[in-house]
């Protein structure tokens, strides 16, 4: 199986640093984007196979980062984590696609089997197809 790349997009820097870290701990590389724009470029040189995506960022927020990603790259599982998302937003975002809709303070258990789902799914969507 070959390694899976994840995409942390954040725009508070210390929490996605951190975040990114625990999860290097695991043995699991990820690259880290500030804005939803900066998400997008990194998408275009360097395709994630799961994204844990926050919802509030100023620029391009996370569902319009859930918008364009599906659009473009319909394979990358879209993992949306905030501590500020409504009910409306979580409707809007599974509405669009996302894989999993979790609340920010996540457990890192509960968001690394959340990732590896991710993962497993696209794997069987991408033989599926």
């Amino acid at each position: 199986m070959k390694e899976m790349k994840v995409l942390l997009v954040d725009d508070e820097e210390e929490f996605v640093k951190t975040l990114a870290e625990r999860i290097e701990m695991r043995n699991l590389k990820s690259d880290v984007a500030l804005s939803g724009e900066s998400a997008l470029e990194i998408m275009d040189e360097n395709l994630p196979d799961v994204m844990v995506l926050d919802l509030k960022m100023p620029g391009i927020d996370g569902l319009e980062v859930l918008r364009r990603t599906k659009k473009v790259y319909p394979g990358v599982q879209i993992i949306m984590l905030t501590a500020h998302g409504s009910k409306k937003d979580e409707q809007e975002a599974r509405r669009l696609g996302v894989f999993e809709y979790l609340k920010k303070p996540v457990d890192l258990e509960t968001l690394m089997r959340t990732i590896t789902a991710a993962y497993k799914s696209k794997l069987e969507d991408t033989q599926n197809a």
